[in-house]
């Protein structure tokens, strides 16, 4: 009798890059087109968008990757920590671990008595990893990687932002904010689509909370730049 094989494709293994590449690329495009918008909306002339821009871009990609590589990190520390405590208490009370284990199957709806034979098998094969994954959460898809972060926010966050910025090259100065906004505004609801799409969400919803935002950003930013612009 041949074996069947059921092969199921899930989203969480995208989780890791998925969540640094959205937001990379969001804050790239929302906050470069924000600044753009809100400089050349005061009146000043290419140059001093472009410079504007251009920083923006450096300073947000640098932000962005050692805002991740930080906050990744720290995560990254807890886990280890958690883990090492779990190989201390494996190596000092085995029978506790055990039943610690079985108790979680219980709670999670097994019979006490398959619940143990459940943990005593697992905890022969590879106790750390047993308790690492049901007590713990830490899988291989879950555990944090943060130079794979930092990398991927810092690229993408350079990809969004040069977007607006080539507009400000490729347009006469007059032309620059309604051509950001548009730009921007179709760029965000794009990503906002694709990256709900991937995560296997809603992609209206998707959408329409990343233009939310992103009009809001670059309205508040218009209007500060229209505004010391008209009384400097």
């Amino acid at each position: 009798m041949e074996r069947y094989r059921h092969q199921e494709r899930h989203k969480t293994h995208r989780i890791g890059w998925l969540r640094a590449a959205v937001l990379g690329a969001n804050d790239g495009i929302v906050s470069t087109a924000s600044l753009i918008v809100g400089v050349a909306a005061s009146g000043t002339g290419r140059q001093e968008t472009l410079i504007a821009g251009i920083a923006g871009l450096v300073a947000g990609a640098m932000s962005m990757a050692a805002g991740e590589y930080v906050s990744v990190s720290s995560q990254s520390d807890i886990e280890r920590a958690d883990i090492a405590r779990e190989k201390m208490e494996l190596e000092t009370d085995t029978e506790r671990e055990k039943h610690e284990l079985a108790s979680i199957y219980v709670n999670r709806g097994l019979d006490p008595e398959l619940a143990r034979a459940v943990a005593q098998q697992l905890m022969e094969r590879n106790p750390l990893e047993a308790h690492m994954r049901d007590e713990l959460g830490i899988t291989e898809i879950t555990g944090t990687r943060p130079v794979q972060a930092a990398l991927t926010s810092a690229f993408t966050f350079s990809i969004g932002a040069l977007i607006p910025i080539l507009i400000v090259l490729a347009l006469p100065i007059g032309q620059v904010v309604p051509f950001v906004i548009a730009t921007s505004l179709c760029l965000l609801g794009f990503l906002g689509a694709l990256a709900a799409r991937a995560g296997g969400a809603p992609v209206a919803i998707g959408a329409i909370r990343v233009l939310f935002w992103g009009m809001f950003a670059m309205a508040l930013t218009a209007g500060v730049g229209a505004l010391f612009g008209n009384h400097s």
